[in-house]
């Protein structure tokens, strides 16, 4: 049986505020072409299918067009949610997608209910572990002992082999995981599920099967032979900028897993990263070739220009994100507030505020429309008759 390993498609998911959609249907529907020229028998997307609880009306759409295209391309799908879907709506339907060939594993209660499909050496199992967040998992598990994402996916996997061991004996088995098993390297695209290291697994509590689908993060990594993360097929922050898009194509004899084969995905517009002045980011012509890429523009002018992001886009519409760092710092150096404000007014402090944002020193106009504000603040407090306050 040959099966294509996928997580993380995020359908719906926004680039700095720029809809990927399109994007998303013509990397992620692509897989069809995959399926039939690979032969392969069943695909498996291992946990945020969507990005968000409640997708808009559009990311459903293009959703449902993508797997739809897998489908009609001799694959069946097996899904499971993540920590970004909502797990009772993704499997709201569930019982009816599965006559289909679409089948949805969402139910904590259920997950050692394994989704059964044959190949000419036998009986394969195919477990769908929906993410499990902590607390209501060992509710449900009747674990109350379960510490933790490792104390829930441990009992999980604990029901996984029991329910394995009931299987006919050269029962191949493939478990669906969305955890940050440890050893993994995450990225910045990738939302957090605990604080400190207490979301991670060890990799030891799954062992026992043929082959684990893991999902949550967004870079392709090998935990184990039979334990592996095919990442994000796109690209959804810029630390994933130098990151090979893949999926993982697996395949099983009568024995178990008999190799893993990485294809990589098509990339349909690059990340990268420009730093400069504005003058010689909007003159250089070594930069012709990112003008279609989306970009992160790091500006060092000693001085922040104004409307930088708008000039920018007009050289690369694709700019999407800016951040200021002027050569040698700010000018206000790196100076605690306290030491700032010692011994001077609110107006001098104001001025050193403008000075240390921007650059440069506010001008006289903007002195006077300060001293205006100050004033007028001034007068609004309690007991604004009294002499004004001491600067601190």
């Amino acid at each position: 049986m040959r099966v294509l390993h996928t997580s993380d498609w995020h359908v719906g998911r926004m680039f700095h505020g720029r809809d990927l959609l399109a994007d998303q249907e013509t990397v992620i529907g692509g897989l069809a072409d995959l399926v039939a020229d690979e032969r392969v028998d069943v695909v498996v997307v291992s946990g945020d299918l969507y990005d968000r609880a409640v997708p808009s009306g559009e990311a459903v759409s293009a959703c449902t067009r993508i797997l739809k295209t897998i489908r009609a391309a001799g694959a069946q799908l097996v899904v499971t949610p993540g920590n970004h879907d909502s797990a009772p709506r993704l499997g709201a339907f569930g019982e009816f997608t599965a006559a289909g060939g679409l089948h949805l594993r969402t139910r904590v209660a259920e997950l050692d209910r394994p989704v059964l499909l044959d190949d000419r050496h036998g009986p394969v199992a195919l477990y769908g572990i929906p993410y499990l967040e902590p607390e209501p998992a060992r509710q449900a598990l009747g674990a109350p002992d379960a510490k933790g994402h490792a104390g829930v996916l441990t009992e999980a996997m604990r029901r996984v082999r029991a329910d394995l061991a009931t299987r006919p004996e050269g029962t191949r088995s493939v478990v669906l995981a969305h955890a940050f098993v440890t050893g993994g390297a995450a990225c910045a695209s990738e939302r957090t599920i605990a604080v400190g290291g207490i979301e991670q697994v060890p990799a030891a509590a799954f062992d026992g099967v043929d082959y684990v689908a893991l999902g949550h993060l967004h870079g392709p990594q090998r935990i184990a032979d039979h334990l592996r993360y095919c990442g994000s097929p796109l690209a959804y922050s810029f630390s994933e900028a130098r990151q090979h898009k893949s999926v993982l194509l697996v395949e099983l004899d009568a024995a178990g897993l008999a190799g893993v084969e990485r294809r990589e995905l098509p990339v349909p517009r690059r990340l990268g990263t420009l730093t400069g002045t504005l003058d010689a980011l909007l003159t250089d012509p070594a930069h012709e070739p990112c003008t279609e890429w989306f970009l992160s523009i790091e500006l060092t002018d000693p001085v922040r220009p104004t409307e930088a992001l708008r000039r920018l886009q007009e050289r690369f519409p694709h700019a999407v994100h800016l951040e200021w760092r002027p050569e040698g710092g700010c000018a206000a150096g790196a100076l605690r507030y306290a030491q700032v404000a010692r011994g001077r007014s609110d107006l001098e402090v104001s001025c050193c505020f403008v000075e240390d944002c921007r650059g440069d020193s506010p001008n006289d106009r903007e002195r006077a429309l300060l001293s205006d504000a100050l004033a007028a603040a001034e007068a609004m407090e309690p007991g604004a008759d009294r002499p004004a306050r001491e600067a601190a």
